[in-house]
């Protein structure tokens, strides 16, 4: 059976928690590559997501329609809300203050859970004519985005709260295929996106518009990410590639970058002794004494049995 891998970031303390069809989820140590925790869930799973603060992580299981909040540092399940949609649970997310969690489903509609109150306190026909199939959130958490497989992304004021007898607010320009994923400039000026269409797209949030197209995947994208700075865009595809476009020089797009440099990012690529090839380590660790990749490393016994964040 062909199983599919999605992972999150726990950002606190350079982890990695992986999630598949296989109904396993998984925290893995960055550094040592040595697996913290395994979890294993009632279904298959679909997505999962990291809280801003790092102790919690939410998934979505299938075809249960269910969401599970659970503790980030043990992968023991806290919450189970099952038969949260009415159909497959393509994407959930915390909002940036990690009160609420975000998901969207196939059954077209978004829904917001509450943790403090530990029930549904919002539920929206999107009114996407599609399955939705992503939602991102601003670093405020007043708007949510929504990309489905109808072409479009729509806009929803969640502070406002016109949603409820408005709807939400379609952007102009749609993507040629199914949008697959979207997400936020960290400023809320920018909305990027990817399709099936092959192509990356950039959204100006003070026009609601699409202003740019960015092409050369040769498959759909699966994921895009922008750099803080808004002047990188970073798209995954199912061609087995991960592109770097410079958004700051406009003349020079459609060109895909190599990474240049890592100089300001907080990273740096380091050559492996063993294999001889690249890889990134953040120059927050101590670089002199990381000389093998996470690969490499794993052949060899861990030197350290590495423990899981104490949770304040």
């Amino acid at each position: 059976m062909l199983q599919t891998l999605v992972c999150v970031w726990v950002c606190v303390c350079l982890r990695m928690v992986t999630v598949s069809w296989d109904k396993k989820m998984v925290s893995w140590d960055l550094e040592t590559g040595c697996v913290l925790w395994k979890s294993r869930q009632a279904g298959l799973l679909t997505s999962c997501s990291c809280s801003s603060d790092g102790r919690l992580l939410v998934c979505a299981a299938d075809p249960q329609n269910a969401v599970s909040i659970c503790d980030a540092s043990s992968g023991q399940t806290l919450h189970h809300v099952r038969d949260h949609h009415h159909s497959t649970v393509t994407r959930c997310r915390f909002d940036p203050q990690s009160q609420r969690v975000a998901t969207v489903s196939a059954d077209r509609s978004f829904k917001m859970w509450d943790l403090k109150a530990q029930k549904t306190s919002v539920s929206v026909d999107s009114n996407h004519g599609n399955v939705v199939s992503d939602c991102c959130f601003t670093s405020n958490g007043h708007f949510l985005c929504t990309a489905s497989w109808d072409k479009t992304l729509k806009l929803w004021d969640l502070q406002a709260g016109q949603f409820r007898s408005h709807g939400g607010t379609t952007l102009q320009g749609d993507h040629e295929g199914s949008v697959s994923c979207c997400s936020f400039s960290d400023d809320a000026t920018l909305v990027v996106s990817g399709s099936y269409d092959k192509t990356v797209a950039l959204w100006d949030m003070s026009s609601l518009s699409r202003t740019l197209v960015l092409k050369g995947h040769s498959d759909w994208v699966t994921d895009v990410s922008l750099s803080p700075d808004r002047k990188l865009v970073a798209s995954s595809s199912k061609d087995g590639t991960v592109r770097f476009w410079d958004i700051e020089n406009i003349e020079e797009i459609p060109e895909v970058m190599q990474i240049k440099s890592t100089e300001g990012t907080g990273i740096q690529i380091l050559q492996c002794e063993e294999c001889g090839k690249p890889f990134l380590v953040s120059r927050l660790l101590t670089s002199d004494l990381l000389t093998q990749c996470v690969f490499c490393r794993l052949k060899a016994p861990p030197t350290y049995h590495p423990q899981p964040p104490l949770v304040m």
